[in-house]
C-alpha cells in the first residue's frame, strides 16, 4: 500500500470516530438539556399551584399560566 493511500486512509478512520463520538456527545447533551427543562417546567407547575392555593391568583389567571407552561413542555 502506498504511503499516500494510507494516510488517507488513517485520516477518514479519524474522522470518522471523532464523529461518531461528537454526534454521541450531541445526543446526551441534548437528552440531559431537555431533562433539565422538563424539570423547571415542574417546579414552575409547582409554584403557580401553590401560588392558586394560597389565593396569590385567580383561577383565570391559573389556567392561562398553566397552559404557558403546558405549552413549553416537550412531555405534556
Amino acid at each position: 500500500m502506498s504511503k499516500r493511500l494510507t494516510l488517507t486512509l488513517a485520516c477518514g478512520l479519524i474522522a470518522a470516530l471523532s464523529g461518531c463520538e461528537f454526534l454521541g456527545g450531541a445526543a446526551v447533551g441534548a437528552g440531559a438539556a431537555s431533562a433539565g427543562y422538563e424539570i423547571r417546567s415542574e417546579r414552575a407547575l409547582d409554584e403557580l399551584e401553590e401560588d392558586y392555593r394560597e389565593g396569590r391568583i385567580d383561577r383565570d389567571e391559573y389556567l392561562k399560566r398553566k397552559r404557558e407552561i403546558e405549552r413549553g413542555s416537550i412531555l405534556n
